[in-house]
């Protein structure tokens, strides 16, 4: 994974990040700064791998998960949000997560 500091990058709040975040770019916000990510060769051979067998055994399993392709993981009181190479998200669980919100697709 190559990650690339924008330059001349300023400080942003998560709100701020959310509302500049480009269409279909991989961006994550670290401490207030947003960072490129470009995920590369082999790194991103192994995503796919893991997603392919996570929703094959979700399936089998007959369990309420699903691996969304693009949410942004927000660390609690921080300016911090990570968009993670794999993610396993239990349907039933999301009406109690903190921020009171449901698992939003990225703009």
């Amino acid at each position: 994974m190559v990650t690339v500091p924008l330059p001349d990058a300023q400080l942003m709040t998560f709100a701020e990040f959310i509302d500049w975040k480009p269409d279909n770019r991989r961006y994550e916000l670290h401490h207030g700064t947003p960072i490129e990510m470009q995920p590369t060769g082999e790194h991103g051979e192994i995503i796919s791998f893991l997603n392919a067998v996570l929703v094959l055994e979700v399936h089998r399993l007959q369990q309420p998960f699903m691996l969304p392709k693009q949410a942004l993981v927000k660390l609690p009181g921080e300016d911090t949000a990570y968009l993670p190479d794999v993610l396993l998200l239990n349907r039933d669980a999301l009406p109690q997560e903190p921020s009171g919100r449901r698992l939003q697709p990225l703009r």
